[in-house]
């Protein structure tokens, strides 16, 4: 449908006004679009002008013209039929108000993030399929396709390129900005892009949703720099050459590449016992206070991809009595870190000081659960890796308490 005026400002706004409305509706609402002129006062001066009353008039005579023709619905003040509006309301016709406006409309935006889509839905696989036909769906029920942004077609681009682009396997580490630079011939590009590319990872990959967004790029190979594992103790690894490094001659620690610990071939130290840290601050409290008869590794939060190839060689030659643990925080993270290693690595990694007495003994540096804690740690009552956790969750959860592992005093 072709109108045949231009829409005056004051007609404009209140155009926009409920489109704007409609649409964050979804498109298709089920309630009455309507704006009410006395709240659009100080942004429709022409229409309440008390010196010049073409622009109401000449607003008043678009308005009925397109209510004449089924696109608006109007009503008036009382006793001020003809002359002054009290709302505007849409009707189901909200394409030619597209156009009238110089807007492209819902549809049309739905329309080619779809098509952008499904041009690139054959080269994915795995997590990244599944992901894109969760938009899909979301496309065709009218929802939010978050993080692709329907006003945005740059963005749409170069997100699904830089999902199209991920490895399948990662083997080694890749800044972000040689990505970027790999994929977009910008090495700042994927900046703007990587927390959307995380929330894509963390919401359609079932066994990341727990990961921070850091972690789960790094699952993908993508770090800010190539990173370091932090080892004590009397570990020797062999690379891929057959290369022999002893590291118990470095104290407090020594930090080997993560693109070296993703490829030792073997494995091994010559203590009773290897103790996982979560963080770095507690790692280092640990050597200081125990280190007799220990070696033990810095996770960084959750195990990455290189540290869990570097204790899986560690498991591959393990003796009966060396004894695997994991000291992190008495929370839901640190809970499924245990739950991890144990799925991935070994069923024989047992919690180092994360029962219900060392929680006790240190309460009053405790801190209260979230709602967001209470969920997750309620649902991790029931994960076959943690049967023997659910008394100290049930602890947790009754006394609705979680501790950092900084509180606790080794000394």
């Amino acid at each position: 449908m072709s109108l045949p005026f231009k829409p005056t400002p004051d007609v404009t706004v209140l155009i926009n006004s409920l489109l704007d409305i409609y649409e964050r509706r979804g498109g298709a609402p089920k309630q009455v679009v309507r704006v009410d002129l006395e709240a659009f006062r100080e942004i429709l001066p022409g229409y309440y002008s008390q010196v010049d009353p073409i622009p109401r008039t000449t607003a008043n005579e678009q308005l009925r013209d397109l209510e004449r023709r089924g696109l608006l619905a109007l009503r008036w003040q009382p006793g001020q039929e003809e002359h002054l509006l009290e709302a505007v309301a849409l009707t189901e016709r909200v394409e030619p108000l597209y156009a009238l406006v110089a807007r492209t409309s819902l549809t049309d935006h739905r329309r080619r993030l779809r098509v952008l889509l499904l041009g690139d839905r054959f080269r994915l696989d795995g997590w990244r399929r599944l992901a894109v036909d969760h938009y899909l769906e979301q496309l065709k029920a009218r929802k939010s396709p978050t993080p692709f942004d329907l006003d945005d077609d740059d963005w749409n681009r170069d997100l699904l390129a830089a999902l199209v682009a991920l490895p399948d396997d990662p083997k080694e580490e890749i800044p972000y900005r040689v990505f970027s630079v790999r994929v977009f011939n910008d090495s700042k590009r994927f900046d703007t892009l990587k927390r959307g590319i995380a929330r894509l990872a963390r919401r359609h990959h079932a066994e990341w949703r727990a990961l921070s967004n850091r972690e789960a790029l790094r699952e993908l190979g993508l770090v800010a720099n190539p990173g370091h594992l932090y080892l004590y103790g009397p570990w020797r690894l062999v690379d891929p050459h057959g290369q022999v490094m002893s590291l118990s001659e470095f104290y407090p620690s020594v930090g080997i590449p993560s693109a070296l610990a993703g490829r030792v071939v073997q494995a091994r130290v010559s203590v009773s016992r290897v103790i996982c840290v979560e963080n770095l601050t507690p790692f280092y409290e640990l050597v200081r206070h125990e280190e007799h008869d220990m070696a033990a590794v810095c996770l960084w939060g959750n195990p990455s991809p290189a540290c869990r190839h570097l204790l899986g060689r560690l498991v591959e030659g393990l003796a009966p009595e060396l004894s695997l643990q994991l000291w992190a925080d008495i929370d839901y993270g640190g809970l499924n870190i245990l739950a991890q290693l144990r799925t991935y690595i070994s069923p024989r990694f047992v919690p180092y000081r994360m029962d219900i007495a060392t929680l006790d003994t240190y309460a009053h540096w405790a801190q209260p659960l979230t709602a967001s804690d209470a969920r997750n740690l309620d649902r991790l009552r029931t994960h076959p890796a943690l049967a023997d956790m659910v008394s100290l969750i049930e602890h947790m959860l009754r006394e609705d308490i979680k501790l950092e592992q900084e509180a606790i005093d080794l000394g």
